[in-house]
């Protein structure tokens, strides 16, 4: 079944500045109750791949000077996209997704969620709670369950953070974590004059973003999906990261499609001096730092808008809102418990629940991603830059308090019909298929995932 009028996708579209009746034309294919939950995750998901295929598709026609294309999207091809790290094999292998020290364990007082995916996160966490690091997980597992088991869970939350690590006190009941949705919008704009003359026009192309430079300052899966978004509607992205710390490889296989990779110590004059050179000539900034991480450098968003006015950055926070939750590191699983989703999805024994796709990151992604689209239209219609701010804990503000329950349709669910395969630089690789879809839309990107750090720092095609 094909319908369209959808509430949440009018909603987050006119969030980003789109104007209401575009949204109400985007048709979803059902695919029965796919993403099963006790929040609407299937009605946030489609929204958000909606309103990003449908920014593209603006974008494309004022470009290309012609009408909107149609925009049609699957939501099968969603629900296979928004667990594409489950569906990722790497030469037959499964990743694993959680290290065994990340997870929900018992409190004196209640429960907390931990998250040591990371080898320096893992180091914080038992540092923080005087636990020896033997190399063993199975032994270090069982002696972090019994030290979490006797002390207060916003002891532990606060103790950990103290230290660089990452806990949270996981929310008892649906309303105890209401002050981390709070104040939490969709998304934050603010829009800057052109001064010293009007940025780059981009011309017309075969894709919506053909020739856009992107900086991807942005690591794990929220910002990187963005960014692999982009690069699939024709974006030159150059993901840049600091030698150390590394990145999962596992990670940046499934999200570094269609991107290039490269390193730069922005501490070192050399690399310092590429970086500013490939800022002076990018069209848009990406970065998923935690607050005031980049701002040593010289690169806060105020910052690079007082240097290019026309330039367009998006920035993601994992909390967003007010001290002290502001400037604090978190990840998907943390602001799920934290903020009450663990309690409302809680199971019958009890027990925190999860979402069945880490949604608030992927959904802020696709939103991410639908924001620079957006932004650039805009850009291209005589506007100036602009600044994007979005996070997970506003994007969970939505999920729980604005997106509503949809009848669900009949349809294929089979997620074998939205993978792929290809060759890459890991090895032979099985992928979900971007769920981004308008007429005439690119089935896949244009390459695989190149490895972490092993590209040149510079725009495909210059010298």
């Amino acid at each position: 079944m094909t319908y369209t009028d959808d509430a949440a996708t009018v909603d987050a579209w006119t969030a980003l500045g789109g104007r209401a009746e575009l949204a109400a034309g985007v048709r979803y294919d059902g695919a029965g109750d796919v993403l099963p939950a006790r929040l609407p995750v299937r009605e946030l998901a489609r929204a958000c791949v909606g309103v990003c295929s449908l920014a593209a598709a603006e974008l494309l026609a004022l470009r290309d000077g012609v009408p909107l294309p149609a925009v049609r999207v699957n939501e099968a091809a969603v629900a296979t996209a928004f667990v594409s790290e489950r569906h990722l094999r790497i030469d037959g292998r499964a990743p694993t997704s959680f290290a065994p020290l990340s997870g929900f364990w018992r409190a004196d007082d209640g429960w907390v969620r931990t998250h040591a995916n990371y080898p320096h996160h893992r180091a914080r966490l038992l540092d923080a709670l005087g636990i020896q690091d033997t190399g063993d997980d199975q032994e270090l597992a069982q002696a972090l369950a019994r030290t979490l088991a006797s002390r207060p869970a916003r002891s532990v939350q606060e103790s950990v953070y103290a230290r660089g690590g990452l806990a949270v006190a996981v929310a008892q009941w649906p309303g105890d974590g209401a002050h981390l949705l709070d104040g939490r919008p969709l998304v934050t704009m603010r829009r800057t004059p052109a001064t010293g003359g009007a940025p780059r026009a981009l011309p017309p192309g075969p894709l919506p973003a053909s020739g856009v430079r992107v900086l991807d300052l942005t690591r794990v899966i929220a910002g990187p999906v963005a960014t692999r978004t982009l690069a699939l509607l024709g974006a030159d992205v150059l993901r840049v990261d600091p030698p150390s710390p590394g990145e999962a490889a596992d990670a940046h296989t499934d999200t570094g499609m269609g991107k290039r990779s490269t390193l730069l110590d922005l501490t070192a004059a050399e690399d310092r001096q590429t970086f500013e050179a490939l800022l002076d000539t990018a069209d848009v900034v990406v970065t998923g730092y935690r607050p005031g991480a980049l701002d040593r450098h010289g690169l806060s968003p105020e910052a690079l808008l007082a240097r290019r006015p026309g330039l367009v950055v998006a920035h993601l926070r994992a909390w967003g809102g007010s001290e002290p939750w502001s400037r604090r590191r978190g990840f998907d699983s943390l602001v799920q418990a934290a903020t009450g989703i663990a309690a409302i999805e809680r199971g019958r024994d009890g027990r925190p629940g999860v979402l069945p796709a880490q949604a608030l990151d992927h959904g802020t992604g696709y939103l991410l991603a639908a924001g620079v689209l957006r932004a650039l239209s805009e850009r291209q219609s005589g506007g100036g830059g602009a600044e994007l701010g979005f996070s997970l804990a506003g994007t969970a503000a939505w999920l729980v308090r604005s997106v509503k329950s949809a009848a669900v349709s009949a349809g294929d669910a089979e997620p074998e019909l939205w993978l792929a395969e290809t060759d890459s630089d890991y090895g032979r690789l099985r992928y979900a298929l971007p769920p981004v879809h308008y007429e005439g839309a690119p089935r896949t990107w244009a390459r695989p995932s190149t490895r972490w750090g092993s590209d040149l720092p510079r725009w495909t095609g210059s010298n």
